[in-house]
């Protein structure tokens, strides 16, 4: 219910801000331009590659021609490499005003090649979705479980009960940054070439935990 009086009180101050409000979204809602997307992969698609195509800019978030469905059941599985690494703020998921809409996520991160097998164990966090057609809705991310994100998992577990889910718009808020990537990566490889350093063993465990 509290996300619902956030709701009514955020869309009152867009009414009196709107004219500053897309420009400004369209910079927050950018890390779609952070994705691999050679490297997506959508499980439980209908048709293939289209999971990557609900990706994309702010202004063409209302789009209907670009969309995913799913084939046997109503889950979805996206598996999302950035090009870098993400501190993950807020996500938007927009579909059909009907019972095809998302009802619920969950959110992984760092599970490269996540199957559905893998989304029995514990999200990182998970939401309770409402219709939302028109990508209103943000849900915000706990940003200090989302702060070195490399991978993103995003499973649609169910929607409001028809066969097949729809998804038009998937927009992820957050900051991105390619040094904190190759520190990590200068880590590694150090820590790999200097196995003989004492100083080297401290570092081992905490590139073990970011991997």
């Amino acid at each position: 219910m509290s996300g619902h009086g956030h709701g009514h009180g955020h869309s009152h101050s867009c009414g009196s801000e709107g004219q500053h409000e897309p420009a400004e979204r369209g910079v927050e809602f950018g890390l779609y331009q952070r994705i691999d997307l050679e490297r997506l992969q959508c499980l439980n698609e209908s048709r293939d590659g289209d999971g990557r195509l609900v990706f994309k800019p702010w202004d063409q978030r209302n789009l209907r021609d670009k969309y995913v469905e799913s084939d046997v059941d109503e889950e979805l599985l996206f598996n999302i490499p950035f090009t870098g690494s993400v501190k993950l703020k807020g996500i938007i998921i927009s579909g059909e005003n009907d019972d095809s809409h998302p009802a619920e996520i969950r959110l992984y991160k760092n599970i490269p090649q996540m199957s559905f097998d893998d989304t029995g164990r514990e999200p990182d966090q998970a939401f309770r979705l409402n219709r939302d057609p028109l990508a209103e809705l943000e849900y915000p991310t706990k940003i200090a479980r989302f702060s070195s994100v490399h991978h993103l998992s995003i499973h649609i577990s169910k929607n409001f009960g028809d066969e097949n889910t729809r998804v038009y718009y998937i927009g992820l808020r957050g900051e991105y940054s390619e040094t904190h990537r190759h520190e990590v990566t200068i880590c590694n490889y150090e820590a790999a070439a200097n196995p003989a350093d004492h100083k080297v063993e401290s570092i081992i465990p905490q590139t073990n935990f970011i991997s």
